[in-house]
């Protein structure tokens, strides 16, 4: 996958920002600005926080609300153009619910990934025949088609860590993660092989916290953080059985940074990490 082609959802988020970094340069409340408009004050804020695409019409009516000059538009409206456009993952349809599009959109453009996972391999690391197991498992009534379906959007997912610029990605996985046969022992037995492979990618650290540890600080789950460089703010991601939170404000996002500090000083260094996945992997052979 070639990260030089845009993301969407970058460019939303990013005309988002700058959208309302101008309206509170220029001291107008959202209030304000609806009423000489005569929109809800609804439609505002999707705009200003990302999760409406907005048409370049509504981008200039709101800089001449704003008083910004004619020829400081050009900008930001090649931005809503772009933000208008369909992302590679819309050829998948419905196999890319409307709830994970976003996040496919900021890692399909992210600089680096921070993750977490306390349950099962994250899915960039995933082998065919493990993503399968696991939506079995997790999309319960799912039919066979619907399966395949996902599995095909995370196999694209992967190309991203092979592909130009790949992202720098750091994984920390708990103990259970590698101990948990997702599949049966020939599945997990492949998909430790995988990790062990991955970790060999110049871009790739990956790391295990083992159960000697004890308490840690991401007890309450897993979590992704997504850096964007000095462009973007960076994210954290947290999934959960019926929705996602994004976290984006800075205290927020400092705090899961610190927890992933903890993390990766409390896990096994990168060769003793693979050690305790070939020692797995061995395992399972017998």
């Amino acid at each position: 996958m070639n990260r030089n082609g845009k993301s969407p959802t970058v460019r939303r988020r990013r005309l988002a920002a700058e959208l309302r970094r101008i309206r509170e340069e220029r001291k107008q409340t959202i209030d304000q600005v609806v009423e000489q408009l005569d929109w809800h004050a609804t439609k505002l804020s999707r705009f200003e926080t990302g999760r409406r695409a907005i048409q370049p019409s509504d981008v200039r009516a709101l800089l001449a609300v704003y008083g910004v000059k004619p020829e400081e538009h050009e900008a930001l409206l090649v931005l809503a153009r772009e933000a208008r456009q369909r992302g590679w993952w819309h050829a998948y349809g419905q196999a890319v619910p409307e709830w994970f599009e976003v996040y496919v959109g900021l890692e399909s453009e992210a600089s680096s990934l921070h993750i977490y996972e306390c349950e099962f391999v994250p899915g960039l690391l995933q082998t065919e025949d493990y993503i399968r197991a696991v939506h079995r498992a997790a999309q319960i009534g799912a039919s066979e088609e619907e399966i395949d379906q996902r599995v095909a959007v995370r196999v694209a997912r992967q190309k991203l860590l092979r592909g130009d610029d790949p992202p720098q990605l750091w994984m920390i996985v708990n103990e259970a993660v590698i101990r948990r046969a997702v599949g049966g022992a020939d599945v997990m037995r492949d998909q430790l092989a995988k990790l062990i492979e991955a970790a060999e990618l110049p871009n790739v650290t990956l790391q295990v916290l083992p159960f000697a540890v004890g308490a840690h600080p991401a007890m309450g789950g897993g979590f992704h953080m997504l850096g964007f460089g000095s462009l973007e703010t960076d994210v954290v991601y947290i999934e959960y059985p019926t929705g996602t939170i994004y976290l984006e404000k800075q205290p927020e996002v400092e705090r899961y940074k610190l927890i992933f500090d903890h993390l990766r000083a409390a896990a096994l260094p990168t060769e003793a990490s693979k050690a305790i996945i070939a020692r797995m992997a061995s395992e399972l052979a017998t």
